[in-house]
Protein backbone atom coordinates (compact mmCIF):
# COMPACT_ATOMS: atom_id res chain seq x y z
CA UNK A 1 0.00 0.00 0.00
CA UNK A 2 1.27 3.52 -1.39
CA UNK A 3 -0.17 6.87 0.61
CA UNK A 4 0.82 10.36 -0.06
CA UNK A 5 -0.77 12.68 2.15
CA UNK A 6 -0.46 16.50 1.31
CA UNK A 7 -0.75 19.78 2.59
CA UNK A 8 0.72 23.35 3.42
CA UNK A 9 2.96 23.90 6.08
CA UNK A 10 1.37 22.98 9.65
CA UNK A 11 -1.63 21.88 8.07
CA UNK A 12 -1.67 18.74 10.25
CA UNK A 13 -0.21 16.52 7.05
CA UNK A 14 2.40 14.64 9.74
CA UNK A 15 0.00 13.39 12.23
CA UNK A 16 -2.37 12.28 9.57
CA UNK A 17 0.40 10.44 8.08
CA UNK A 18 1.41 8.81 11.29
CA UNK A 19 -1.91 7.72 11.60
CA UNK A 20 -1.93 5.86 8.37
CA UNK A 21 1.56 4.91 9.06
CA UNK A 22 0.65 2.84 12.45
CA UNK A 23 -2.50 1.46 10.35
CA UNK A 24 -1.11 -0.79 7.67
CA UNK A 25 2.01 -1.38 10.32
CA UNK A 26 -0.41 -3.54 12.26
CA UNK A 27 1.60 -5.26 15.40
CA UNK A 28 4.66 -4.17 13.86
CA UNK A 29 6.48 -0.72 14.55
CA UNK A 30 6.50 1.25 11.39
CA UNK A 31 9.80 2.79 10.53
CA UNK A 32 10.04 6.91 10.60
CA UNK A 33 12.80 8.12 7.63
CA UNK A 34 13.34 11.47 8.79
CA UNK A 35 14.99 13.26 5.57
CA UNK A 36 15.99 16.52 6.68
CA UNK A 37 19.81 17.42 6.99
CA UNK A 38 20.36 20.06 9.40
CA UNK A 39 23.76 20.36 8.92
CA UNK A 40 23.11 24.31 8.88
CA UNK A 41 23.19 24.31 12.49
CA UNK A 42 19.50 26.01 12.44
CA UNK A 43 18.15 25.82 15.91
CA UNK A 44 14.44 26.43 15.24
CA UNK A 45 14.58 23.46 12.86
CA UNK A 46 16.14 21.07 15.65
CA UNK A 47 13.67 22.42 18.36
CA UNK A 48 10.84 21.21 15.54
CA UNK A 49 13.09 17.87 14.57
CA UNK A 50 13.17 17.45 18.67
CA UNK A 51 9.59 17.66 18.97
CA UNK A 52 8.79 15.28 15.96
CA UNK A 53 11.36 12.82 17.63
CA UNK A 54 9.58 12.76 21.11
CA UNK A 55 6.17 12.84 19.28
CA UNK A 56 7.31 9.56 17.44
CA UNK A 57 9.16 7.82 19.99
CA UNK A 58 7.39 5.55 21.44
CA UNK A 59 5.46 4.29 17.93
CA UNK A 60 8.13 4.29 15.66
CA UNK A 61 11.41 2.73 14.64
CA UNK A 62 13.56 5.93 13.45
CA UNK A 63 16.37 6.33 10.96
CA UNK A 64 17.98 9.58 9.74
CA UNK A 65 17.95 9.32 6.30
CA UNK A 66 18.52 12.32 4.00
CA UNK A 67 19.40 10.35 0.31
CA UNK A 68 19.15 7.11 -1.46
CA UNK A 69 15.66 6.40 0.95
CA UNK A 70 14.94 2.98 -1.55
CA UNK A 71 18.33 1.60 0.15
CA UNK A 72 17.31 1.50 3.35
CA UNK A 73 13.54 0.38 2.39
CA UNK A 74 12.79 -3.55 3.35
CA UNK A 75 10.26 -5.87 1.52
CA UNK A 76 7.10 -6.41 4.46
CA UNK A 77 7.78 -3.38 6.62
CA UNK A 78 5.73 0.45 6.70
CA UNK A 79 7.44 2.99 6.23
CA UNK A 80 6.41 6.93 7.02
CA UNK A 81 8.88 8.91 4.89
CA UNK A 82 8.59 13.13 6.09
CA UNK A 83 8.90 14.33 4.07
CA UNK A 84 9.47 14.75 0.50
CA UNK A 85 10.36 18.21 0.25
CA UNK A 86 13.32 17.87 2.77
CA UNK A 87 14.28 15.11 0.67
CA UNK A 88 14.03 16.84 -2.69
CA UNK A 89 16.07 19.87 -1.19
CA UNK A 90 18.52 17.12 -0.53
CA UNK A 91 18.64 16.25 -4.06
CA UNK A 92 17.86 20.01 -5.85
CA UNK A 93 21.46 19.85 -7.52
CA UNK A 94 20.67 16.39 -9.21
CA UNK A 95 19.39 16.92 -13.04
CA UNK A 96 15.37 16.15 -12.85
CA UNK A 97 15.84 12.80 -14.43
CA UNK A 98 18.01 11.74 -11.45
CA UNK A 99 15.46 12.70 -8.74
CA UNK A 100 12.14 11.00 -10.60
CA UNK A 101 14.26 8.20 -11.25
CA UNK A 102 15.60 8.00 -7.17
CA UNK A 103 11.57 8.73 -6.73
CA UNK A 104 10.64 5.67 -9.01
CA UNK A 105 13.13 3.47 -7.29
CA UNK A 106 11.07 4.71 -3.64
CA UNK A 107 7.40 4.04 -5.46
CA UNK A 108 8.75 0.49 -6.38
CA UNK A 109 9.68 -0.83 -3.21
CA UNK A 110 7.46 -3.94 -1.94
CA UNK A 111 6.73 -2.56 1.29
CA UNK A 112 4.21 -0.05 2.97
CA UNK A 113 4.77 3.73 2.68
CA UNK A 114 3.15 6.93 3.53
CA UNK A 115 4.59 9.54 1.59
CA UNK A 116 4.63 13.04 3.31
CA UNK A 117 4.97 16.25 0.56
CA UNK A 118 4.34 20.27 1.98
CA UNK A 119 1.97 21.61 -1.15
CA UNK A 120 3.72 24.84 -2.34
CA UNK A 121 1.82 24.87 -5.38
CA UNK A 122 -0.41 27.60 -5.11
CA UNK A 123 2.23 30.30 -4.75
CA UNK A 124 4.33 32.51 -6.88
CA UNK A 125 6.79 31.63 -9.63
CA UNK A 126 9.97 32.04 -7.44
CA UNK A 127 12.09 34.56 -9.29
CA UNK A 128 15.80 32.97 -8.86
CA UNK A 129 16.64 29.78 -10.55
CA UNK A 130 17.25 27.15 -7.32
CA UNK A 131 13.67 28.21 -6.29
CA UNK A 132 11.99 27.76 -9.46
CA UNK A 133 13.52 24.02 -9.62
CA UNK A 134 12.52 23.21 -6.37
CA UNK A 135 8.81 24.47 -7.09
CA UNK A 136 8.62 22.75 -10.10
CA UNK A 137 10.28 19.86 -8.84
CA UNK A 138 8.12 19.95 -5.85
CA UNK A 139 4.94 19.76 -8.12
CA UNK A 140 6.45 16.78 -10.84
CA UNK A 141 6.95 14.96 -7.52
CA UNK A 142 3.59 15.49 -6.09
CA UNK A 143 1.67 14.52 -9.61
CA UNK A 144 3.85 11.24 -9.73
CA UNK A 145 3.11 10.35 -6.16
CA UNK A 146 -0.86 10.76 -6.77
CA UNK A 147 -0.39 9.17 -9.98
CA UNK A 148 1.79 5.77 -8.44
CA UNK A 149 0.07 5.70 -4.76
CA UNK A 150 -2.81 3.92 -3.82
CA UNK A 151 -4.72 6.82 -1.95
CA UNK A 152 -3.70 10.75 -2.11
CA UNK A 153 -4.93 12.50 0.87
CA UNK A 154 -5.31 16.47 1.11
CA UNK A 155 -4.93 18.08 4.82
CA UNK A 156 -5.89 21.08 5.70
CA UNK A 157 -5.95 22.79 8.56
CA UNK A 158 -6.42 19.86 10.10
CA UNK A 159 -9.04 18.16 8.33
CA UNK A 160 -8.16 15.06 5.76
CA UNK A 161 -10.06 14.83 2.39
CA UNK A 162 -9.23 11.30 0.84
CA UNK A 163 -8.71 12.73 -2.78
CA UNK A 164 -7.59 8.86 -4.44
Amino acid sequence: MKIFVYGGQKSGKTSCAVRYALKFSGKKKPIYLATYDNSYGDKNMQKRINRHIKERKKSFKSIEKTTKLHKCIKTNETYLIDCMSMWLLNHIELPQKKILKQLNKLLDTKANTVFVLNDISCGVIPADKISRKFVDMSGLIGQVLAQKCDEVVRVEYGIETKIK
